[in-house]
């Protein structure tokens, strides 16, 4: 083997906790695996930094950048893909997702979320869920990752929601 397949690699992503002014948090529907829900995710670009990327990951999955960052966290969380995912996702390129979470504050309205703004779209559905309702909807592998933003976020979703 050479030192290339040796090695590989996780790619470097962003999560996104989006709270609403009643402290519930944004889930969507992933359109190609109906009935598993996810917060907004996505790969970080080479210029990007952490905000940078969050912004453009909204904007590009839920239409809208209409939001506050209230935290960046500063431990990374990586997950692996099932092996029957792997080399459908990236060429096989990678082995699953080294993921920095944000949170962050929707300060827009619900008319203003379009899950079609940019194609192909990610999600079919969203709705605003408590943090502990979350859990159940995620898919199987990614509910330790899940375990742990919870974990990291939860005195944010007990927080006043701010007064507009």
């Amino acid at each position: 083997m050479n030192g290339h397949s040796d090695k590989i690699l996780y790619r470097p992503c962003v999560g996104i906790l989006l709270l609403n002014k009643e402290n519930l948090v944004f889930v969507g529907e992933r359109i190609d695996t109906p009935g598993a829900w996810q917060m907004p995710q996505g790969g970080i670009d080479h210029h990007e930094d952490v905000r940078t990327a969050a912004i453009r990951e909204l904007k590009e999955e839920i239409g809208t950048d209409n939001v506050e960052i209230i935290r960046i966290a500063q431990k990374k969380l990586r997950y692996d893909l099932p092996e029957t995912m792997r080399a459908k996702l990236w060429n096989g390129a990678y082995r699953g997702q080294e993921q920095t979470w944000v949170a962050a504050r929707y300060i827009g309205e619900d008319r203003d979320i379009c899950l079609t703004a940019h194609a192909p779209p990610e999600f079919s559905d969203w709705k605003w869920v408590s943090l502990p309702e979350t859990l159940p909807l995620i898919v199987p592998f990614k509910r330790e990752i899940y375990t742990q933003v919870i974990e990291m976020f939860k005195d944010l979703a007990h927080l006043s929601p701010p007064r507009i």
